[in-house]
């Protein structure tokens, strides 16, 4: 088997065997298939698909391109996944709200994936945060803390590491595919007894429509059950920010405000706890979502959240006094400014994928793999759809790094906006649940 063969079967429309598959994905993990094949195969697959069969065998080989995770706990384990948004910030809440209902959260993360955020990235914004642990001190903090948030280390699924850097500058993201093998090998090999899947359809989603998104979600969750691990997913709006913040140290600024009860964002509330409801059922932890939505919610009113929180923190490298001072951890960017609607009314629809590039634009994701990421710059206080915006009453707040990124960013976020006359009424937060 050779990978100038397998891309010449894909391009034709025929889909490579198990074995073939197989083989590719450890050429991807060793090496031996380069960087340019590697684009050709995505590419392929983005043109012309793989299939139930196809899409479950490319999954499992990428599972085990690497060590696969087995845990001993008197908990289950259980972990949470989006398919990636703006203002998206679940998992920083979500981790710790599990492990605080009595889950083991290993939960692999990714960065920045074309004009969506990255999980690690955020977390990056605290000073001495870790990212790599390695198996060992994964396995002890998972012990001690009940949750972590880290990367696959190099022995767990080394083939997707390659593929998705390769997918974020080649323009084949959106892979039903490739996105499903991307994020379930990764899971898998954490080893999960649960997983909740947060499926994003809108603006600023990978998936545009419901169709789209219902795809992705059934291919995620008849892969997983099929590898043994109970899933469920729901759908969930991204035809605007779930937070009002977009970039990384901004997100973590309205995490902690959750956390610590000081300024409550309905929509990113009301979707960190109907997925933590959902996983806390798979695992056993509560009779149906709705008994496991409310434990979650007393989860993060108690403070009991922002404890395991605070611990997580510590125990990645993170200041230990981060809960109780977060507001002089964080870094700020130097150049803050508004942005004026270029008309008064109310807001009609946004083109969030749109803001997400102006976010990238500003520095706080990446054009290029070996990019590095600004974790101060972003959008703040962003006006979402049925808003009243003007000239005084601003689309967004800029936080910049020079006077010439925040001039490229008003011209960017202004023509993300639709305003109305009317006011518009709000989309829907869930749009379905698929198990």
């Amino acid at each position: 088997m050779d990978a100038r063969s397998i891309n010449a079967k894909l391009r034709r429309g025929e889909v490579p065997s198990a074995a073939e598959l197989g083989w590719f994905a450890e050429g991807l993990a060793s090496g031996h298939v380069t960087d340019a094949q590697a684009g050709a195969f995505a590419m392929a697959v983005c043109l012309q698909g793989l299939g139930e069969e196809g899409r479950v065998a490319l999954t499992r080989a990428m599972r085990d391109s690497g060590r696969v995770l087995a845990w001993d706990l008197p908990g289950p384990v259980l972990d949470k996944h989006s398919t990636g948004g703006i203002g998206d910030c679940t998992s920083l809440l979500l981790a710790p709200a599990l492990a605080a209902c009595g889950a083991y959260v290993p939960m692999i993360s990714g960065r920045g994936l074309g004009h969506t955020g990255g999980t690690l990235d955020k977390l990056e914004a605290i000073p001495g945060f870790r990212v790599a642990l390695g198996e060992e001190r994964l396995r002890a903090q998972i012990e001690d803390v009940r949750c972590a948030i880290v990367a696959a280390d190099e022995g767990m699924a080394p083939a997707d590491r390659r593929l998705y850097l390769i997918r974020d500058v080649t323009g084949t993201v959106e892979s039903i595919d490739l996105i499903t093998a991307s994020i379930l090998s990764k899971k898998l090999a954490a080893g999960l007894e649960g997983l909740v899947l947060d499926v994003k359809v809108g603006s600023g989603a990978f998936m545009k429509s419901m169709d789209e998104a219902e795809a992705l979600a059934r291919a995620l969750v008849g892969t997983a059950q099929g590898a043994g691990c109970m899933t469920s997913a729901l759908i969930t709006d991204m035809s605007q920010p779930l937070a009002t913040a977009a970039g990384n140290a901004l997100e973590v600024i309205e995490v902690m405000e959750t956390l610590t009860g000081t300024s409550i964002n309905a929509a990113l509330w009301d979707v960190t706890v109907a997925l933590g409801g959902e996983a806390l059922a798979l695992g056993g932890l509560a009779a149906d979502a709705e008994d496991g939505a409310h434990r979650i919610e007393q989860a993060l009113e108690s403070g009991h959240a922002a404890e395991f929180f605070a611990r997580m923190v510590a125990a990645q490298g993170g200041p230990v006094d981060f809960v109780e001072r977060w507001p002089d951890r964080l870094p700020s960017a130097p150049v803050m400014r508004e942005v004026p609607s270029l008309r008064t009314g109310f807001v009609l629809r946004i083109d969030t994928a749109a803001l997400g590039q102006a976010v990238v634009h500003l520095g706080g994701g990446r054009l290029r793999e070996t990019d590095r990421v600004n974790p101060s710059v972003g959008l703040a206080d962003i006006a979402g759809i049925g808003e009243e915006v003007s000239e005084d009453l601003p689309l967004a707040m800029i936080h910049a790094a020079t006077e010439a990124d925040a001039d490229a960013a008003v011209a960017a976020i202004q023509a993300a906006y639709v305003i109305s006359d009317q006011e518009p009424a709000e989309p829907p937060l869930i749009h379905a649940r698929i198990a």
